[in-house]
């Protein structure tokens, strides 16, 4: 499949150097904090913060817009395969989303693996979730206007809180936001081959998913594995995002159609000629921009018809 000119630009550009699988845990994190999405604006306040609750205690990075609250929650959960990236990575993304959307921005800091197995990453975005819903008066906003948001594995936590939420009573979400998700660990699907020589390459996955779960059986839980759920009904509106060249295109687009079918309301688009990568591209790659404005704009309209619920 031939890639968009500017995503065959930088693929270019970035050549053919070691994965992150061959890298190691340490020098992949390392990389990975070089690798920082583009600055974003500047917001009201910016406070790291740790969550105390009955769930356990949760890091937490929050954007405050400026303004007269209580503004609704985006609740926001970084990529990197469990293992790398943090609150750092995806700062630009959170400052815009804030900036844009006037909104507070939840971004969580959960435990990286192999350091910490599932759940544990999954019950930390679920707790910092939950305690905004409870505690939303202490950040100035409103509790019952929550979407859940990720891109890549961190759509993979995303879905995964947004099941919890159902199957344990709440919170209520009015949204979720699953961008290039990783849905399924069981690598089945056609896209998995058709785009492997695009990134991110299965053994980084697998390398990933070795870090992750404490034993392969644990990849047919739904909450490992959202596509595996059998049950989809009840989950809020759902924004899907997926690129042409992603390996996981098919399970992004999948997941959007079950999710319709069992009567959620969902809005999936596909980026044409793009790669795993090109949402945290924003400022280099347009269709990055585009998709950046797609989410504000679902945001938006979430959060206004949810004003009042």
């Amino acid at each position: 499949m031939p890639l968009d000119a500017d995503a065959q630009a930088f693929m270019d550009r970035i050549g053919d150097g070691p994965a992150f699988h061959e890298l190691g845990v340490d020098v992949a994190r390392a990389l990975s904090t070089e690798m920082r999405t583009m600055a974003g604006p500047d917001v009201y306040e910016v406070e790291d913060r740790n969550l105390s609750s009955s769930d356990g205690d949760v890091k937490v990075r929050i954007y405050t817009p400026d303004g007269d609250g209580p503004f609704p929650v985006l609740v926001l959960i970084h990529g990197g395969g469990f293992t790398i990236g943090s609150t750092d990575s995806i700062d630009g993304h959170a400052r815009r989303f804030c900036y844009h959307v006037e909104c507070v921005v939840v971004s969580v800091d959960y435990q990286l693996s192999p350091e910490a197995k599932f759940p544990v990453a999954l019950e930390e975005c679920y707790a910092a979730a939950k305690w905004v819903a409870e505690h939303a008066d202490e950040i100035d906003a409103d509790g019952s206007r929550i979407v859940v948001c990720g891109e890549s594995t961190g759509g993979n936590l995303a879905a995964a809180t947004a099941l919890l939420a159902r199957d344990r009573g709440g919170p209520d979400l009015v949204g979720q936001v699953l961008i290039v998700p990783f849905l399924d660990q069981k690598f089945e699907s056609a896209s998995w081959e058709e785009n492997a020589a695009y990134p991110p390459p299965r053994e980084t996955m697998e390398w990933f998913l070795g870090n992750y779960l404490n034993s392969a059986d644990e990849a047919n839980s739904p909450y490992a594995s959202p596509l595996r759920a059998e049950d989809l009904s009840g989950l809020p509106r759902t924004l899907v995002i997926t690129a042409e060249g992603d390996p996981m295109r098919d399970d992004g687009e999948t997941y959007a159609d079950r999710l319709a079918a069992a009567g959620v309301e969902v809005e999936l688009e596909r980026f044409g000629g793009m790669v795993h990568l090109f949402y945290l591209l924003a400022g280099i790659l347009p269709k990055g921009d585009q998709a950046a404005k797609k989410v504000q704009a679902f945001l938006h309209e979430m959060f206004e018809n949810g004003k009042g619920a």
